[in-house]
């Protein structure tokens, strides 16, 4: 499997943006995509995850701000952010768990500032 992340960029505070995951290859084998995520100086954590059926688990941090969603149509992941805060601040990263592997994509930076 094969991830592509796209979509960061500069936001001011309390602005939104939409993270996209893009996969190929063998996507049947996906049990689920996190979204994770780095800030400087931090170590990397899981903000959200989607399974096969819909199911949506949330960080405490970004729990009524971000949301998690799959187009299955075109095996593409989003993750729309609101309401953001210079602590959302960070690269993030799409990760993809088979039955026994992770994939990961490269990272999309955030940046929430004035």
């Amino acid at each position: 499997v094969q991830l592509q992340a796209s979509g960061g960029g500069l936001v001011q505070p309390g602005g939104s943006l939409r993270l996209s995951c893009a996969a190929s290859g063998n996507t049947l084998s996906i049990i689920y995509i996190d979204w994770y995520r780095q800030g400087p100086g931090t170590e990397r954590d899981r903000v959200a995850r989607i399974d096969t059926h819909d199911t949506a688990y949330y960080a405490d941090s970004v729990k009524g701000r971000f949301t998690i969603s799959r187009d299955s149509a075109i095996d593409t992941w989003n993750l729309v952010m609101n309401s953001l805060k210079p602590d959302d601040t960070a690269v993030y990263y799409c990760s993809a768990r088979s039955r026994d592997k992770r994939f990961w994509g490269q990272g999309t930076l955030l940046t929430v500032s004035s």
